[in-house]
């Protein structure tokens, strides 16, 4: 069980959640921590399940979406190593407001509400690094809102490469990391509209796509069309 544990925390400390922690701290956290596998398509929770903690994805990925009446998924979200997920639980104690299903054969790390509210009362610093993360959290989901609502399929694509390029070191060649199928339930639209707007921007000299690999070719037209001042 030592062994586990001592294993676990190291694992803790690669969570930006968890860094500066001292091994003694990080011990305490991994008493309490679950390690937990999921195959690919298996549910992590499904909406409305009881929030009773939060998770932090150690390898793999996961999304969450929400299901329509009809059945059609919008995904709101997708989560990869080192980023937590349905962690509102912690604080709100109430159920689940989406589902969240493994991508791949994926790892992650759960912390019960209670003991993880125990151990925040106890350190500050987590409490203040948990509300940071929900307030991108929230930016992030009021970015969306406008985005589903107030622009255009072509502007909501071309956020999202720009988002890309930033999170991969502003490298304009970029890996696509979820298929053109989840990638238009992302952005709230149907995979036939994504390639044709895929089509039109590389016809037009924005960028160029080979397979899940796409090569940005001009930056200040994907910010104007993002921001709605350019139309192709």
């Amino acid at each position: 069980m030592r062994k586990m544990n001592t294993e676990l925390a190291a694992k803790l400390a690669q969570f930006p959640l968890f860094t500066g922690q001292n091994p003694e701290m990080l011990d305490k956290i991994a008493a309490v921590a679950q390690l937990r596998r999921y195959q690919r398509g298996q549910s992590v929770f499904c909406e409305g399940d009881a929030g009773n903690g939060f998770y932090m994805v150690s390898k793999g990925r996961v999304k969450i979406f929400k299901l329509s009446s009809e059945g059609k998924e919008q995904i709101l979200h997708v989560f990869g190593p080192g980023e937590p997920f349905g962690e509102v639980a912690v604080f709100e104690g109430r159920s689940f407001p989406a589902s969240a299903e493994a991508m791949e054969a994926m790892e992650a790390v759960f912390i019960g509400r209670a003991d993880f509210i125990e151990l925040i009362q106890k350190n500050p610093g987590l409490t203040l690094k948990m509300l940071s993360m929900l307030s991108l959290r929230l930016r992030i989901f009021a970015h969306l809102i406008e985005d589903l609502s107030l622009k255009d399929v072509p502007s909501r694509l071309a956020r999202y490469l720009l988002f890309a390029v930033e999170k991969q070191k502003n490298s304009q060649k970029i890996e696509l990391d979820i298929t053109r199928g989840q990638l238009a339930s992302l952005l709230g639209t149907i995979p036939e509209t994504l390639s044709r707007i895929f089509s039109r921007f590389q016809a037009n000299g924005v960028l160029i796509t080979n397979g899940n690999e796409v090569t940005i070719q001009d930056i200040p037209m994907l910010e104007a069309i993002a921001e709605g001042s350019a139309k192709l």
